[in-house]
């Protein structure tokens, strides 16, 4: 496959399909047919050839918290098929769960001449934002907002928010929050707040709900329900801020010999695939992390284009939706009142 070849399917000139593929002006139809093109029939442009008559790599950076979560794998999915549709390598930086990376990674790849990043935000410390404003590459933020910045996020709060109130709508009145770190804006506290609003809505107590705050580790959400079930709390029921967290909490309430559904609800948030293999199935909310991925890569190609601001007022923010999903863990009916027998 030529580039001859893609002008002919796409009813344009060749010198058009190489503007398109370096970032050169052209009408949006035909970027369209272009794209549509290239999409249809596979081409690659030859980066060697770009990077000598262009001077750039044709490399995307994007920086993860971790490699080894469900989550980051669908982001770096949707961006990676996103980017080769325009040509882009992916150079990947993991952060190991060390915020401080951050730093590291956008001055390692503004270094190696990458020609934008998405960093995956999660702990986003004033030195961290100082260095991102700092950045003179074309950077997009995916699952935090950030003023000024680009950024493609998720609803957080009202995902929070509306399964905590489907949980409510069942009957549970006593609620168990295991939560991640506060200095993780969107995980930590907005989706904390948004299980504390439902509360407040249905006429509960908000500061009643017992809170406790767990690393992003199945054991650890394990540990953290454990420590709960050991203080003696009367709850009827739990949700993770994430899932592997509640499937973690779920190990713990089997273990001590509680019933999910029948005496204590149990929900995540994030939609993984273990979910469906658990038992009972994991009721949660579904965030298209996919096509997180794949939005934030077609903003970043967009800005590296001049076709959008890179900071500024201008810069553009999406927020996505989300989707309950009700399957096996909260129940139909109130819970069952707890057996006489204490499974403790």
């Amino acid at each position: 496959m030529t580039i001859k070849e893609v002008a002919r399917l796409a009813g344009v000139s060749s010198a058009a399909v190489s503007r398109y593929i370096n970032g050169g002006s052209l009408s949006e139809e035909k970027k369209e047919r272009v794209r549509r093109a290239i999409e249809e029939t596979g081409y690659r442009p030859n980066l060697m050839a770009r990077t000598m008559r262009t001077g750039r790599g044709g490399q995307v950076g994007v920086i993860v918290p971790k490699i080894h979560s469900d989550s980051v794998s669908r982001v770096t999915a949707g961006a990676t098929q996103r980017l080769s549709l325009d040509g882009y390598m992916t150079m990947l930086g993991d952060m190991d769960e060390d915020s401080l990376n951050q730093i590291r990674y956008l001055e390692l790849m503004e270094y190696n001449q990458v020609e934008g990043i998405i960093l995956m935000g999660t702990i986003l410390r004033p030195d961290v934002l100082e260095a991102i404003h700092a950045c003179r590459v074309p950077l997009v933020i995916t699952g935090q907002k950030v003023e000024g910045l680009p950024c493609i996020y998720h609803d957080d709060f009202h995902a929070a928010k509306d399964l905590a109130a489907l949980m409510i709508a069942r009957g549970r009145k006593s609620f168990v929050y295991v939560g991640a770190t506060e200095e993780d804006a969107a995980v930590g506290r907005y989706r904390r707040l948004g299980v504390q609003e439902a509360l407040r809505e249905a006429g509960l107590d908000p500061e009643a709900l017992i809170r406790t705050v767990s690393r992003f580790h199945v054991e650890d959400g394990r540990q953290k329900m454990l420590d709960i079930l050991e203080s003696g709390a009367s709850f009827d029921a739990v949700i993770g801020a994430t899932d592997r967290i509640a499937l973690g909490a779920m190990l713990a309430l089997q273990e001590k010999g509680f019933a999910i559904p029948d005496q204590v609800s149990l929900a995540g948030i994030g939609d993984c695939w273990a979910d469906t293999i658990s038992c009972p199935r994991l009721s949660t909310v579904r965030l298209d992390y996919r096509s997180c991925g794949a939005l934030a890569a077609d903003l970043l190609v967009r800005i590296i284009r001049g076709e959008e601001e890179g900071s500024g007022q201008g810069a553009s923010q999406v927020m996505l939706p989300y989707t309950l999903v009700d399957r096996d863990s909260i129940g139909r009916t109130t819970c069952a009142k707890k057996q006489d027998h204490d499974p403790l």
